[in-house]
């Protein structure tokens, strides 16, 4: 959600009883919200009912917009779960990657006089490639803020490469470890 704030919501319901809007008061604005999920401010309503639960609504959440919003939440977590399990999947840049091969067949096949039968001519593919792991540290030359004559010295620092990874890598375990279980399950 962009920041929008969400001050009071209610259903607005026809002369037959039916619901056929939200009435909202968005970032001091008051709105009539069509029950569209295309629409952005209904989003914007789902959003803030996930977000602030109760309290942006005059009243209790009907019950089919507290479900759009679950189903909305429900979806929004099974994707980030998605993406930080792939990131984890990736290689450790500073531990590299080993080479995998696998027999697969030519299309070519020869006769086996042992068996009496026709048999696939097979040969090794590299199904993953080897990634040599990065170098642990970097050196770089620092200038001096106070005296621009001073020579430039050596400073021996972890690998950005590194450090972004293992940054990368614990927000989606982050991620991973506050995923409920049923959204793990779903996957």
């Amino acid at each position: 959600m962009d920041n929008v704030n969400i001050t009071t919501a209610q259903y607005i319901t026809d002369t037959g009883g039916d619901t056929n809007c939200i009435q909202a008061t968005i970032d001091g604005t008051e709105m009539s919200v069509p029950l569209d999920p295309a629409n952005r401010h209904y989003q914007e309503v789902l959003d803030a009912i996930i977000e602030q639960g109760s309290d942006c609504f005059d009243g209790d959440i009907p019950e089919e917009l507290q479900a759009a919003a679950d189903e909305k939440q429900f979806n929004q977590q099974l994707a980030d779960y998605r993406v930080a399990v792939a990131r984890l999947a990736q290689y450790v840049v500073a531990e590299g990657r080993n080479q995998v091969t696998e027999m697969q067949p030519t299309g070519e096949q020869v006769f086996n006089e042992e068996t009496m039968e026709m048999e696939d001519v097979m040969h090794d593919v590299i199904t993953v490639t080897a990634i040599e792991p990065v170098e642990p540290t970097v050196t770089r030359m620092v200038y001096s803020e106070d005296d621009p004559m001073a020579e430039p010295v050596e400073e021996t620092i972890e690998n950005p490469l590194i450090t972004t990874d293992v940054a990368e890598r614990a927000e989606a375990q982050a991620v991973v470890d506050g995923t409920p279980q049923e959204v793990k399950d779903a996957d």
